[in-house]
């Protein structure tokens, strides 16, 4: 089968589909089609060529030694292999992106037990209707009056709002 020679990675389409946005699911169906239909193509090629039957070919072609000079040809002729210059760079990539996004994970797991603190502060404090005044300026201190900068109601200017 041909794909042992060339695809010996597999790809996980339900986890794919899973980071694939609402908006791009069309255009993930269509990478998907076209995937699968390479798939099957590629699964109809054989292993290895057919072999060439050249007793057939020197029995049927009347010009003597032009079938022998075609198989010493044929048999001479070597297709070279393209060199993969791209997996350095992607393994490259990949390393880069782990780091990344390990980075993220650590600076994320920070600002959720920074969230979690809070909410963990604000379910502790005193409930406002239980609080007074001095409480409350105490805890929020930009909302608390300033009279002597200000000496007439609202007490903050205006023009601020």
């Amino acid at each position: 089968m041909a794909t042992r020679r060339v695809g010996a990675k597999v790809i996980d389409w339900a986890a794919f589909a899973e980071r694939v946005p609402p908006n791009q699911r069309s255009q993930f169906n269509a990478l998907k089609t076209k995937a699968d239909a390479l798939k099957t193509k590629l699964a109809a090629v054989p292993e290895k060529p057919p072999a060439i039957n050249w007793d057939a070919y020197k029995k049927t072609v009347p010009v003597a030694g032009l079938v022998d000079k075609f198989q010493k040809e044929f048999e001479a002729l070597k297709v070279p292999q393209p060199k993969d210059t791209a997996t350095v760079t992607v393994e490259g990539q990949e390393k880069d992106m782990d780091t990344k996004v390990s980075k993220f994970v650590v600076e994320s797991n920070n600002r959720i037990k920074q969230y979690q603190d809070k909410i963990a502060a604000l379910n502790n404090m005193v409930p406002f209707e239980d609080m007074t005044l001095e409480e409350y300026f105490e805890m929020y201190p930009n909302s608390k009056p300033n009279k002597e900068k200000y000496p007439w109601w609202p007490h903050f200017p205006v023009w601020e709002l």
